[in-house]
């Protein structure tokens, strides 16, 4: 008898501890993935980084800009929103990514922002802009060009991405969501293995980071126009989010946005969800490359 309470006082002490390290659980294992995924990478000898710049009050609120050695001059500005469904994920998860970019010839800014549960939407949203007026007043600082921005995000980087490149070129999104929005130009945008539409999450999912009364806030559907910026949609055959990417490219043409669906992998290989952020993959390179080429025939 008194082993059986023992076994049963073991099993219910683990079923609480799985119960209070659910909502850790994906960061725990996004953290070790990621982990092996940069293990072993360093800073490029031909970039010159600056890290930790405070954008706000939060310690969430900091940011790193990359550009190449000798750099004199403004260069085109690609500023990297990093995906973890909102809960997740930091710059230093993606400073290798966002330092290979920048060797393409490139201003990288690489920032973390305010997480749920504890800072559920719209901060993201409100981080990525306070942001963007940081690097804007402070552009001759950090060889920032305001006038050819580009911005790529992964996961729900990438909803992050297209929801702010909507608020950038619909004020009345811009409004709806109290967004002032800097004086900056947005040549281009990449949307990475993304979901767009929230149909898919459970109302129990969608209360773990999105604050009460934001639903409308949140789509983005209803609030892409014809200004929306050039847009690389990007998945894989391995990406989990692969049936989003093909709808939302077919979202955007509809409504008269230049854009380009690629997929990467086929039948044999299959490329997991953000296989680019793994610079070390032949893939993830062709990737970038064809990105970064997108974003150089629009520099003006």
């Amino acid at each position: 008898m008194k082993k059986r309470i023992i076994i049963a006082a073991g099993i219910a002490l683990l079923a609480i501890a799985a119960f209070l390290l659910r909502p850790y659980y994906l960061n725990i294992t996004f953290g070790i993935s990621d982990f092996f995924r940069d293990r072993g990478l360093k800073t490029p000898e031909d970039i010159v980084r600056i890290d930790d710049q405070a954008y706000g009050s939060d310690p969430m609120q900091v940011f790193d800009v990359y550009y190449p050695v000798g750099t004199d001059h403004p260069l085109p500005t690609i500023v990297s929103i990093h995906g973890g469904g909102y809960t997740y994920g930091s710059k230093e998860v993606y400073q290798y990514y966002c330092m290979n970019l920048a060797e393409r010839g490139f201003t990288v800014v690489n920032f973390s922002y305010r997480l749920a549960p504890k800072s559920k939407f719209p901060a993201q949203l409100e981080d990525t802009n306070r942001l963007m007026a940081c690097i804007c007043v402070r552009a001759e600082d950090y060889y920032v060009d305001p006038d050819n921005i580009f911005f790529v995000g992964d996961s729900a980087g990438a909803h992050l991405n297209a929801q702010y490149s909507a608020a950038v070129t619909n004020p009345a999104y811009a409004d709806l969501l109290d967004l002032s929005i800097p004086a900056f130009t947005l040549r281009a945008t990449a949307l990475n293995c993304g979901v767009y539409e929230l149909k898919d999450f459970s109302s129990s999912q969608m209360k773990y980071f999105l604050a009460d009364g934001m639903e409308e806030e949140m789509d983005i559907v209803g609030h892409i126009t014809s200004d929306f910026p050039p847009a690389f949609v990007m998945s894989a055959t391995g990406d989990g989010c692969l049936p989003y990417a093909e709808p939302m490219y077919e979202l955007l043409t509809a409504r008269g946005v230049n854009s380009e669906l690629h997929i990467y992998g086929d039948e044999q290989e299959k490329p997991p969800h953000v296989f680019h952020v793994n610079i070390k993959s032949e893939v993830a390179t062709v990737c970038n490359d064809e990105e970064c080429a997108f974003f150089r025939e629009r520099i003006e």
